[in-house]
């Protein structure tokens, strides 16, 4: 999971914006294509949320597989914390026409750019909902119950 306390930090106040913005989250999810996303939200209309963290430049011009988490999802955004100059997602290798981006901290976040939105076919859609479930529902019980941990999956 997250190790870098400024990824934490953006992780936690970017959780706290999609909260209020009806979208629940959970990180660390790892996709049909063997592809893990930071975050992979859904709404109570089934739409899904990408939301890739960048603490730094290098980090952010080092990525190279984020475009193919955009057939995952409804809406792709970036969350970076305020200290990373924001140029380079203005231009076109970021899609700004396509992905939003948001600014956080530990204690919140702010959207400056709106994600497009760009619905998933349905079948698609239903794969990753049901996956993204038994992810969460895994979670969840490895928290109730850590000794379970050692019978498998997550």
């Amino acid at each position: 999971m997250f190790h870098d306390s400024t990824a934490l930090d953006v992780l936690r106040g970017t959780c706290r914006l999609l909260r209020r913005a009806g979208i629940s989250a959970v990180a660390e999810v790892s996709l049909a294509n063997s592809r893990r996303v930071d975050l992979l939200g859904i709404d109570t209309a089934g739409r899904l949320t990408i939301v890739e963290i960048k603490i730094s430049l290098a980090d952010l011009r080092g990525d190279h597989k984020w475009p193919e988490y955009l057939d995952y999802c409804d809406q792709f955004f970036w969350a970076v914390p305020a200290s990373l100059p924001l140029a380079d997602l203005h231009t076109p290798s970021f899609r700004p026409d396509v992905t939003g981006l948001i600014v956080a901290d530990r204690f919140d976040a702010e959207q400056l750019r709106p994600a497009a939105l760009r619905p998933l076919n349905s079948a698609r859609r239903r794969a990753i909902t049901t996956a993204l479930a038994h992810r969460a529902a895994l979670r969840w019980h490895n928290l109730v119950d850590p000794d379970a941990a050692y019978l498998g999956q997550e």
